[in-house]
């Protein structure tokens, strides 16, 4: 017989608000309930009642996260009548990437995306995957003419340059690599 959750109340829906603008701030990795209790003014005690586990708390988080990038996708995908095409969807979906307010949630991405890759039974279990599959969805929907490997090659570079721009936050070398790299992918 199927389940359904029932909707989050409004005191988890607003510790998940503050335990997902911690996390953007301090990671995932070595998340610990204590003090991410006190510092989002509850205990561990309630983190726990309202998540589960710890575990319940870190899928919460990544859906919260994830929720975050599926309403970029939903914008961009919004704002044109037509598909636009890989070139300009990948400028755009760059400008949003890297501007400086959003890398937070960027490196949360980025350390979410990792630990899907090597831990892939816990609470990261399929992050990576779904996350590449909205990504492709969005570049075939902008640019449904371009093959696969050309989406996929996009999407590639600009995880690539995504993860060079937060390791050395050098923006104009991270963008001409990617004008770059566009350029010699548009569709003669």
């Amino acid at each position: 017989m199927p389940t359904t959750k029932e909707a989050p109340s409004a005191r988890e829906q607003e510790l998940l608000e503050r335990a997902y603008a911690y996390s953007l701030t301090h990671g995932l990795g070595d998340l610990s309930l204590r003090p991410l209790a006190t510092a989002i003014g509850s205990s561990p005690r309630v983190l726990l009642f309202l998540f589960g586990s710890k575990d319940g708390l870190i899928r919460a988080l990544l859906a919260r996260g994830r929720a975050d990038q599926l309403e970029l996708l939903r914008r961009t995908e919004q704002q044109y009548d037509e598909p636009p095409g890989l070139t300009v969807v990948a400028h755009e979906l760059w400008t949003w990437l890297a501007a400086p307010e959003r890398r937070p949630l960027m490196t949360f991405w980025v350390e979410a995306y990792g630990r899907s890759l090597v831990s892939p039974e816990g609470p990261w279990a399929d992050f990576a995957r779904s996350t590449v599959d909205d990504w492709l969805e969005l570049l075939k929907t902008s640019a449904p003419d371009e093959t696969e490997a050309r989406r996929t090659g996009v999407l590639a570079m600009l995880r690539g340059a995504l993860i060079d721009l937060l390791a050395t936050n050098d923006l104009a070398r991270t963008t001409a690599a990617l004008d770059d790299y566009l350029a010699g992918t548009k569709t003669p």
